[in-house]
């Protein structure tokens, strides 16, 4: 497990595993500042492994690049006028400052293709609701801290809603899967 305290060092840190792994590292496993690396004992060790992860940490490696997902989204969710309010300005100007966002998925928890967007405005960095929602509809998007989200299916929640989008960023008969996976560069238009 490596530990950091800026997520782009585990997007960074990330992507040069991917991209030159070493031997015997079998998955990746990124977080918001950890990065589990997970290898097979026989075919190298932990300390090898720990300072080839040291030395990378300490190179300026960039998230590789992918293409970007560009996610029209309808702003009409149950949040947005609450989240306003709560960030000091109009419906409109919250809607315009997500769209300005330049994201990055930084990694997927919570549910399948759940990913935890990157590069949130500081002025809709808001905290999870008081009470959250026994059902929030997949599609969903969401914001709470420094992140923003879709909900990639039904589920429980507690992120503030601000909108909703058709594009299913999970779908098992998909190859991968994740539309949305570490790494990824997203864009949101109204």
């Amino acid at each position: 497990m490596a530990d950091f305290d800026d997520p782009s060092e585990v997007l960074g840190l990330h992507a040069s595993l991917e991209q030159d792994p070493p031997d015997g590292v079998l998955e990746l496993v990124p977080a918001a500042r950890t990065l589990l690396i997970r290898f097979d004992p026989g075919r190298t060790h932990h300390d090898r492994l720990a300072e080839d992860v040291l030395h990378r940490a300490g190179v300026d490696t960039k998230p590789r690049e992918a293409a970007e997902i560009v996610v029209p989204v309808r702003y009409d969710g149950p949040d947005l006028a609450d989240v306003a309010a709560a960030s000091g300005m109009s419906a409109e100007a919250v809607v315009r400052r997500h769209e300005d966002g330049t994201y990055v998925s930084a990694f997927c928890g919570f549910a399948p293709g759940f990913a935890y967007l990157t590069g949130l405005d500081p002025a809709l960095h808001l905290p999870r609701r008081t009470s959250p929602r026994t059902r929030v509809p997949a599609g969903s998007v969401a914001i709470a801290g420094e992140y923003t989200a879709v909900y990639p299916n039904s589920s429980p929640g507690g992120w503030q809603l601000i909108g909703r989008t058709t594009l299913p960023v999970w779908d098992v008969e998909r190859e991968p899967p994740n539309l949305l996976a570490p790494g990824t560069r997203i864009r949101f238009t109204s």
